[in-house]
């Protein structure tokens, strides 16, 4: 009897490849998907790898091929909402405008964004932020650092315009912006208080702005006008 003869695949190599690391990035999307509803849900101390596997059916095994452990993903979970709310306040920002409603739409974005996923992963973020343990907080820092680039700018360019004072530092002013803000998201958060976030916002920018606004440009600029009449008439004279 013949020996019988192994038929060769007839998928060439490239295609396979590509087939399995389709697979393999549908993988970790599962996985960043159902991690990210496990940390939001309890957090990164009480959230395990054992349980993300069992929501989606798989071994924890598998978890560990695609993330070294449980900091990994929880920081990758992170780091991609962050990236999907400063893709959205980049969006969200008008590319001109008076400082005011700049500042305003950021005030009101960034409330938004923070909740609209319920206040899951945004408890986690502000906890495991300002951790100093083996926790989160040194992955998590550069990623709020990121974040309110936007927010220096609009600022830096307030102050350039004249529409923002030019006597406190940006680092303050940035404080006195997200603060409150923060504030209120930790009563959302901890106290499972719900926010009315635009009524919230707005107030919010009613308060900061008459901390940091430069008062009526108009007047300011008959002062400057005036400044440099009375130097001009020094000089003639």
């Amino acid at each position: 009897m013949p020996e019988a003869t192994q038929t060769p695949s007839t998928t060439p190599p490239a295609a396979r490849r590509g087939a399995a690391s389709a697979k393999s990035e549908q993988r970790i999307r599962d996985i960043l998907r159902v991690g990210r509803e496990v940390f939001a849900e309890k957090g990164y101390e009480h959230a395990t790898t054992i349980e993300i596997a069992q929501r989606l059916g798989i071994s924890e095994a598998t978890v560990f091929t695609y993330f070294r452990g449980k900091r990994e993903l929880c920081v990758r979970v992170i780091g991609d909402w962050y990236d999907e709310i400063i893709g959205a306040m980049a969006a969200a920002l008008p590319a001109d405008g008076t400082a005011r409603a700049q500042l305003a739409v950021f005030m009101h974005t960034h409330l938004r964004l923070f909740l609209i996923q319920g206040t899951g992963l945004c408890a986690l973020v502000l906890s495991e932020g300002r951790s100093k343990g083996p926790g989160l907080g040194d992955a998590i820092k550069p990623l709020q650092r990121r974040y309110t680039v936007a927010l220096m700018d609009l600022l830096a360019r307030g102050q350039q315009a004249g529409e923002i004072r030019t006597d406190m530092p940006l680092r303050l002013m940035r404080t006195m912006v997200l603060g409150p803000m923060e504030h209120v998201l930790w009563e959302a958060v901890a106290q499972d208080k719900p926010i009315d976030s635009e009524r919230t916002a707005e107030a919010l920018v009613q308060m900061v702005w008459a901390a940091i606004s430069a008062g009526d440009t108009e007047v300011q600029q008959l002062r400057q006008l005036r400044t440099d009449l009375q130097g001009a008439l020094t000089r003639a004279g």
